[in-house]
């Protein structure tokens, strides 16, 4: 078996090589590219300034959310 990760990323099993990656790695590999994103690993919020610092692992469950304004 290939060595890498394997992680729930909103509801869907996805694998990716190494054993973890930033949150800001993971949004530039799936190309979230939006202003607005929510991230949550495990139920837990992480904020904007721990994208960079904040690891994914193997097994987390990631969350990705779009927001969206208007009226």
């Amino acid at each position: 078996m290939k060595p890498g990760m394997k992680i729930i990323l909103n509801n869907r099993e996805e694998f990716f090589e190494g054993d973890q990656m930033t949150v800001t790695e993971l949004l530039a590999a799936k190309n979230f590219t939006f202003k607005m994103l929510v991230v949550k690993i495990n139920a837990e919020l992480v904020r904007r300034h721990e994208y960079e610092k904040r690891m994914v692992t193997d097994g987390d469950e990631v969350m990705v959310l779009h927001l969206i304004t208007g009226g």
